[in-house]
């Protein structure tokens, strides 16, 4: 198989190939090293590999011999060094054994063949670290692919990668795929295990899963890692019917909320993005939905305080936790400048304030939860632009408090922090396109635990309005 045929098929066709004996793991595998080898010096989107051989995976597993790699926070495999964008584990510290989550990757027959690059400790919506370099965007090399996912976004996009791990504490599975053109979807909380290392990452905003090119990728691949394990503090019903089904089967009618001002930070909207949410409103229309303008009343300044408080703790803890474990001192030598402007914001926070965060999250979940039971969706922009500038999110500008980096990202992300909040899924797809070619990616949100109806939809806009034949400056082939 040549590495321009293999850029060409997404993960659910590249399984089929497999099974049939068309083409071998082995030779997917090849030229799927190639691939990357090809698209690295480019986007810098790997810290670790192309491996000479693809992790462990099991063979018969629905995507048995699928190119994948996993982002290097939180998910982690056993014996995998891991670095988690941060000069603070040095040259990275291999872990015992697999997440929970790692293990189902590998049950369902993907073949691991790196780590991609993240932020560092994955708060920052780009992905500029100073441990490992910045990615670029393959749509553009001055551009940034987004974050804190954007290693794995921007080689799903080059197409070096069908699929790749991410996780999504503020965004970040669904500003890189906006950025880059791709399917992100942020499952509900609980829906996928964070287990065995965390039970509420980040406060229960942090959720794990993956970016795609396609639909059907997205959904066979929920349908394969979904679920509760031992010991997780949530525990969802299970899908009517699997969401790969969801996907040919398409939607019911739904009321739709079309809104296009930030819930959070305060940014500038681009018109740019302001008019695809409205395109794609007039879409959903001709789909034969109901789509009016409304959303949530929420407080923003009470949200933006209250998120900073659960970001700085957070921040605070895994700085001071890995500290002691290592036996290093914190400092700019192995710390970026906002993260520790962070730690020490959260070093300063007491009990109450967590609580009284809680409070204020409490309070976004019930009020968005009132409101989705007028309205099925909501359809925002996924970003408040396109893209950004590399550069523009510089995680060592030693001028931020915490509170100015804490604005700086989310002025430019100000409609998916909410659903990390709520634990709501949301999903972003590429259903808009830039004068320059870039995409614009299209926010929906849906109530907790109805990842259905969102990938119902979504299948029916990827067949609305397809994305599929667009390419990358920077692509495989």
């Amino acid at each position: 198989m040549k590495p321009s045929e293999y850029a060409e098929l997404d993960a659910t066709a590249l399984a089929a190939l497999i099974r049939s004996g068309e083409s071998s793991a082995d030779e997917v595998a090849q030229a799927a090293v190639a691939a990357l080898e090809d698209v690295q010096p480019k986007v810098n989107g790997l810290v670790s590999g192309p491996f000479e051989r693809p992790l462990e995976h099991a063979a018969d597993g629905p995507f048995a011999g699928v190119p994948f790699a996993i982002k290097d926070l939180i998910t982690h495999a056993a014996g995998v060094p891991t670095r988690s964008g941060t000069r603070l584990l040095g040259d990275g510290v291999p872990m015992p054994t697999d997440t929970y989550l790692m293990a189902r990757f590998r049950r369902a027959g993907l073949a691991t063949l790196g780590l991609t690059a993240t932020p560092e400790l994955g708060f920052n919506a780009n992905t500029e670290a100073v441990a490992t370099g910045s990615v670029r965007n393959p749509w553009d090399l001055d551009r940034s692919p987004g974050g804190s996912s954007g290693g794995s976004a921007a080689l799903v996009a080059a197409r070096a990668l069908p699929v790749a791990h991410a996780n999504d504490g503020g965004g970040s599975i669904r500003i890189p795929a906006a950025a880059c053109g791709l399917v992100g979807l942020k499952p509900s909380q609980g829906r996928v295990t964070p287990g065995p290392d965390y039970a509420d990452p980040l406060l229960g905003l942090g959720i794990e899963f993956a970016l795609t090119r396609t639909v059907r990728d997205c959904a066979g691949l929920l349908d394969a890692v979904h679920g509760y394990a031992a010991g997780d503090r949530y525990r969802l019903p299970d899908p009517a019917r699997p969401y790969a089904d969801e996907v040919r089967a398409g939607s019911r009618t739904l009321r739709i909320a079309l809104h296009t001002e930030p819930f959070t930070g305060n940014g500038p909207v681009d018109p740019r993005c302001v008019a695809a949410v409205e395109s794609v409103g007039r879409t959903l229309e001709e789909l034969g939905h109901h789509v009016e303008r409304a959303a949530p009343a929420l407080d923003a300044d009470a949200f933006d305080d209250a998120n900073l408080v659960a970001w700085c703790s957070f921040l605070a803890d895994g700085v001071d936790t890995l500290a002691a474990a290592l036996g290093v001192e914190p400092g700019p030598d192995n710390l970026e400048a906002t993260t520790r402007a962070c730690a020490d914001f959260g070093r300063t926070l007491r009990a109450a304030d967590i609580y009284a965060a809680e409070r204020v999250f409490n309070t976004t979940r019930r009020a968005v939860a009132a409101f989705h039971e007028t309205y099925d969706l909501v359809l925002t922009p996924t970003m408040n632009a396109p893209n950004t500038a590399a550069g523009h999110l510089n995680a060592d500008d030693p001028s931020l408090d915490a509170r100015g980096w804490y604005d700086r990202i989310f002025g430019t992300a100000g409609f998916t922090a909410v659903s990390n909040v709520t634990g709501n899924p949301a999903i972003s797809l590429p259903l808009g396109t830039t004068a320059e070619g870039w995409p614009i990616g299209v926010q929906l949100m849906a109530p907790y635990a109805e990842e259905a109806t969102l990938i119902a939809l979504a299948g029916d806009l990827e067949r609305a309005l397809p994305w599929a034949d667009r390419r990358p400056a920077v692509a495989v082939g």
